[in-house]
């Protein structure tokens, strides 16, 4: 199979399938886990690839949620007893410098997102195990910093496609703003929800809200969000809740504001691997149903993906007041802990460059 490269670096086949670098490039910047809220960057090794994997030569990557509870709280998945270079990074964008996939040619730029559990996102050069996990940067004029927000909002487009509810009319709560939050407020209005009513602690992410859609954007440290619900809805609750925080307190909270016979979106993944405390018996008598989505980046033709791509290109929303806080790959820690605590910085998402 022949094989291309893009400066800087050379790329040659050697036994079936396997690309590797020559010595003109070897090693690269890294972002490695050492322990649970510790994260550094090494110089690592440039991964060789094989069967039907490409490498990216990664130019953003964005912290989602999820990386931070894995990172800095020890949560949500198993972590490697020694975690390889890159993970969990699964936002991204970057050039393609080699593929053993045909369906992604060498030499384009594209939108990353692998299964978390091998990501490589944290990486100067991420492996992705084929084109499934990779999308064509359309022509645009936006920077790649804006398209990389594909990713995220792809998430929520399929949660809610999956989990598809006609909110026309309904008075919406969301519970968080951080960038799933704000793609819920977004996405909700657009599908007609008569009230978008949202909360977060950071004064910044709530102005977002706004612009997003959202009627009522309450800060959690000033206000309670379930009096305000009660209040906008005669005290019968509201229709839709979708938790997008990812805590134990916001999970029972959104059984708390919902009405009798409401739905729950339990978005956010959990910050602990052990039992959420909730009470099954308000969840009982108030007749609810609640779900939860996972798995955006094993759809079919990355349908969610696309879609999102194409809202941002198309200029349906504005996502640069998302691209708030960048940091060079070798500030990883201070990257997170930016992230984990965004209210004092004013973050909205917060992303390493390469």
């Amino acid at each position: 199979m022949a094989v291309t490269a893009t400066v800087p670096i050379s790329l040659h086949s050697t036994q079936a399938g396997v690309v590797t670098l020559s010595a003109m490039t070897e090693t690269m910047k890294a972002g490695r886990m050492l322990d649970v809220g510790q994260m550094v960057c090494e110089e690592a090794p440039i991964p060789d690839i094989s069967d039907s994997q490409i490498l990216v030569k990664t130019e953003f990557a964005s912290i989602c949620g999820s990386d931070l509870h894995i990172v800095m709280q020890g949560a949500a998945m198993a972590i490697p007893e020694q975690c390889p270079h890159g993970f969990p990074g699964h936002e991204g964008v970057g050039h393609v410098v080699a593929s053993n996939d045909p369906s992604v040619p060498t030499g384009i730029d594209v939108l990353t997102f692998p299964n978390t559990a091998i990501a490589e996102g944290f990486s100067g050069y991420q492996r992705l195990s084929s084109g499934q996990y990779c999308l064509p940067l359309p022509a645009s004029d936006l920077p790649n910093q804006q398209l990389m927000m594909a990713q995220q909002l792809g998430t929520v487009i399929f949660a809610h496609n999956q989990r598809l509810r006609d909110v026309t009319g309904e008075t919406v709560a969301i519970l968080g703003q951080g960038s799933a939050g704000l793609f819920w407020t977004w996405l909700l209005k657009r599908a007609g929800a008569a009230q978008v009513i949202v909360s977060d602690r950071s004064n910044t992410r709530i102005s977002v809200a706004k612009k997003f859609g959202a009627d009522i954007a309450v800060n959690a440290n000033d206000a309670d969000i379930g009096e305000v619900v009660l209040d906008m809805t005669d005290g019968k609750g509201a229709d839709y809740v979708v938790e997008a925080v990812g805590s134990s307190a916001a999970h029972d909270q959104s059984i708390d504001i919902s009405r009798v016979g409401g739905g729950l979106m339990w978005f956010g993944l959990p910050d602990t691997n052990a039992g959420i405390e909730m009470s099954f018996a308000k969840f009982f008598r108030k007749k609810l149903s609640a779900t939860s989505v996972y798995g955006a980046q094993d759809e079919a033709d990355a349908v969610s993906f696309q879609a999102a791509m194409d809202h941002i290109v198309n200029g349906d929303i504005d996502v640069m007041p998302l691209c708030s806080h960048t940091y060079d790959i070798e500030q990883i820690d201070q990257a997170m802990a930016t992230a984990f605590d965004p209210v004092d910085a004013a973050a909205t998402k917060v992303s390493v460059s390469f």
